[in-house]
């Protein structure tokens, strides 16, 4: 019934989506993507073959010499992951043929100084992306070389990927953007693969998420990128939603039988933990949702918009970050310059505060967007402080970072309303993007 109903709202459907149409359209460009990491890869292939572009994929620079000399591209798709440098011969040999000098390159990388971009000018570089790349604006660039339309779905959405054993936690939030769903395709067989998993587990949280008949074809997506990976059996997975959308799209396609939607995390984790257990229920959360696999391989699914941050580029990037106020208190003198060295770094500006009668005291004049806050210090704990502004009615969000892995201090942290929940020792880009997601999301609320 469920599938008649979407289909018929179908003609309806409306994606929130920015189209670039150039002047001219014309058939069959060739594009040779190079050294791109698998996810970002696999996007940009199936987004540009769905506007009839012909792709070439290229490993290494030796093999992307050899093919760009082949079939002359309309365009190449750099990626860099450490140093322009690297390939600065690639971009020297590439200028000094007369048939491959002019090809027009898009490059993404690391943050470079702009002199060093200015010099990519005469390689043929004509847009430098600083990852995370805002896909919109990519697009756009790419549709200008090519003469092409791309649609992007814009839709606000926050989508969170992280593993714990062999459970693989997806969180969806504020919406379904049809971008970030095509990216978590790649994501979950990156996941899998980086670690080995024989019979993944998966448990999507859509909690926060209020469909309707119109988001029909985004969810339907989405279970067919989740199940698209055939290491996924549907036995293995697992839907937290509150939403009836949810429960009869799954109850009315037989192809998603065998899947389990619940209401509540108990009945989730009672069916898929691996052995019996008589531990409480917030004791099994926090070991299978909080605290997640130390691996490279999580996080975050770096889809990036224009209209998520109304910043065109890097410059006017940090300028806006640096309105962002954000206070540590930590006891710890060496883990506050570290945070605040790589806060800075982003452009984000932090006040230090050694202990929470420090931070108190100055909370009434001063206005903070986050504050990340140590657990066991001397005088007031990280509990007293989460207490007292409850009590003041701060609305200020807190991203507990500590040592403490007891189950009891996660879920008396979170109870107190904590957002977030991360360990020591962590590397501190972890730490700012989980800060980045916390502000986004509580400037949308």
């Amino acid at each position: 019934m469920f599938k008649l109903i979407t289909k018929n709202y179908c003609f309806r459907y409306k994606l929130n989506t920015n189209y670039f149409f150039p002047d001219n359209i014309k058939a069959m460009k060739q594009v040779l993507i190079i050294d791109a990491p698998p996810m970002l890869k696999e996007f940009l292939k199936e987004k540009l073959i769905a506007e009839k572009v012909s792709v070439e994929i290229a490993t290494g620079y030796r093999d992307a010499l050899t093919k760009l000399l082949s079939i002359i591209p309309d365009l190449i798709i750099l990626n860099v992951e450490e140093s322009v440098d690297e390939i600065i011969e690639f971009l020297q040999k590439k200028k000094s043929d007369p048939n491959a000098g002019k090809i027009p390159i898009i490059m993404a990388g690391p943050v470079i100084e702009r002199a060093e971009v200015s010099n990519l000018v005469q390689f043929g570089v004509i847009k430098y992306f600083t990852k995370p790349i805002k896909f919109d604006i990519l697009f756009e660039s790419i549709g200008k070389v090519l003469h092409a339309a791309f649609s992007i779905d814009t839709t606000p959405c926050v989508l969170d990927v992280h593993l714990n054993n062999n459970i693989i936690f997806i969180e969806i939030a504020m919406g379904l953007n049809r971008e970030k769903i095509s990216l978590l395709r790649y994501k979950l067989s990156e996941i899998i693969d980086a670690n080995n998993l024989k019979l993944p587990k998966v448990i999507l949280m859509m909690t926060d998420l209020s469909l309707s008949f119109v988001d029909g074809m985004n969810l339907e997506l989405l279970l067919n990128n989740v199940t698209a990976d055939p290491r996924i059996l549907r036995k293995n997975f697992k839907i937290l939603s509150l939403d009836s959308i949810v429960s009869e799209m799954v109850d009315g396609h037989t192809e998603y039988k065998g899947i389990t939607v619940a209401k509540t995390l108990s009945e989730i984790l009672n069916s898929i933990i691996d052995k019996p257990t008589d531990e409480p229920i917030t004791d099994i959360i926090s070991d299978n949702i909080i605290t997640a696999s130390d691996s490279e391989n999580l996080g975050s699914i770096e889809t990036r918009f224009y209209s998520d941050t109304g910043n065109a580029d890097l410059a006017t990037e940090v300028e806006a970050a640096s309105l962002v106020q954000v206070a540590i208190i930590d006891d710890d003198i060496i883990v506050r310059d570290i945070l605040q060295k790589t806060f800075s770094d982003r452009g984000l500006e932090t006040t230090l505060f050694s202990s929470g009668a420090e931070f108190l005291a100055q909370s009434a004049k001063k206005h903070f967007d986050l504050l990340i806050l140590d657990i066991f210090m001397p005088g007031l704990s990280g509990f007293d402080i989460l207490r007292m502004l409850k009590e003041r009615t701060f609305s200020i969000p807190v991203i507990i970072y500590s040592q403490d892995m007891q189950k009891d201090a996660i879920v008396q942290a979170l109870s107190l309303g904590a957002r977030s929940y991360i360990l020591k020792p962590q590397k501190p880009e972890v730490l700012v993007q989980k800060a980045l997601e916390v502000i986004n999301a509580n400037t949308r609320s």
